[in-house]
């Protein structure tokens, strides 16, 4: 089925369908089936699953609205979950400066490799380990398209 989409909540991702069928659809991020996500006014092609839309593409060639959900205005509901804010020049500059003890780890959810590598760094060879680690970590967040970071450490919470 095709329809255009009405809002999408900036925090949560949520948003509604209007449906050619006259009926409203609403979606969650992971109903989202191709890489460029909700647009407000986007005109795009579902599935209908009673009043949810899922596998949602958007439909190539069609006109649809420069508002997207990272653009948009809302005030955040308080019990809706809340999107991270990190930031790959942070990370990048945590992992220079601190980065042999997996401080940048910690500040990008990543708790199970920032205990590693703190646990490394009380032996000569893990802080020569973690130290290379840490190097390689932040070339690469600061190589990294933003988008794909986004998309790796700025998750619904």
């Amino acid at each position: 089925m095709r329809g255009q989409v009405l809002g999408v909540d900036r925090n949560s991702g949520d948003g509604q369908i209007a449906g050619d069928d006259g009926r409203r659809y609403r979606f969650r991020p992971d109903d989202w089936s191709d890489r460029n996500g909700p647009a407000v006014g986007a005109i795009v092609d579902f599935e209908a699953q009673d009043t949810r839309a899922i596998s949602i593409y958007h439909v190539p060639g069609a006109s649809g609205a420069v508002t997207t959900a990272a653009t948009m205005t809302s005030t955040p509901r308080p019990d809706s979950p809340r999107r991270t804010d990190r930031n790959k020049i942070v990370a990048a500059l945590l992992a220079f400066f601190v980065g042999t003890l997996g401080i940048h780890r910690f500040y990008l959810g990543r708790t199970g490799t920032g205990v590693l590598m703190l646990i490394l760094t009380c032996t000569l060879v893990g802080l020569l380990v973690t130290g290379i680690w840490s190097i390689v970590d932040m070339i690469r967040y600061l190589i990294m398209d933003d988008a794909e970071f986004d998309a790796r450490y700025n998750r619904t919470v």
